[in-house]
């Protein structure tokens, strides 16, 4: 029996989860959770052998979480749920310590697939996003200009497109708001942008924005 915990911030996806992989055989739903926090609580409490987890669980910066649990739960094995196209994070997530990405335009019957996967240590990853990863080995393809960023300019500069301040943002990522000014600094040099405004059309026209 596949042991799963649901992480996703909204009920009605949880819900959802919860219904359609309980109806699979071998796969138990353990336990769930709303924010990262309460995540990190109840693994502890839970024995899990795979976590679904949302991209955009309410709390600490998923990065930052997905390596807590990667941490503190080592033998728990940690799907990423997300809205976002592949080329965007996936990459990012399985080196954090995801064992796969699925995005949530797939179909229930991948997403069982993903989780018989990675219960036997296997990597799931969606055929596009192989067959992308094989043709870089052979062919480093041009990278899109974020993903020169660092997983902590990365969440500055989102933090900067939805309006946050200096401020605001140092909180939610346990930084001093001199050290986010440092990344957005950082961020204008590596997309060779001048203002904030320009960085906000950059986060529109990637398709970045939560």
């Amino acid at each position: 029996m596949i042991r799963v915990f649901i992480a996703d911030d909204h009920a009605m996806v949880r819900e959802g989860l919860r219904r359609l992989v309980a109806d699979s055989p071998g796969i138990q739903v353990v336990g769930e959770a709303a924010t990262g926090d309460e995540v990190l609580d109840r693994l502890g409490t839970a024995h899990v052998d795979v976590l679904l987890l949302d991209i955009k669980m309410p709390g600490r910066p998923f990065l930052d979480l997905l390596r807590d649990v990667r941490q503190r739960h080592p033998l728990v094995r940690i799907i990423v749920l997300s809205a976002y196209p592949e080329d965007h994070y996936a990459v990012r997530a399985l080196k954090a310590g995801a064992s796969g990405y699925i995005t949530k335009d797939h179909s229930i019957v991948q997403v069982v697939e993903a989780i018989a996967k990675v219960s036997r240590g296997g990597v799931f990853v969606s055929p596009e996003l192989a067959q992308q990863l094989a043709e870089e080995l052979r062919a480093p393809r041009q990278h899109a200009p974020h993903e020169a960023l660092s997983d902590r300019e990365l969440e500055v500069l989102k933090g900067i497109a939805v309006g946050e301040s200096a401020k605001e943002i140092a909180a939610r990522l346990s930084l001093s708001p001199k050290t986010v000014g440092t990344y957005r600094s950082r961020v204008l040099s590596k997309l060779r942008l001048k203002t904030n405004a320009d960085l906000v059309r950059f986060v529109l026209e990637q398709g970045l924005e939560e």
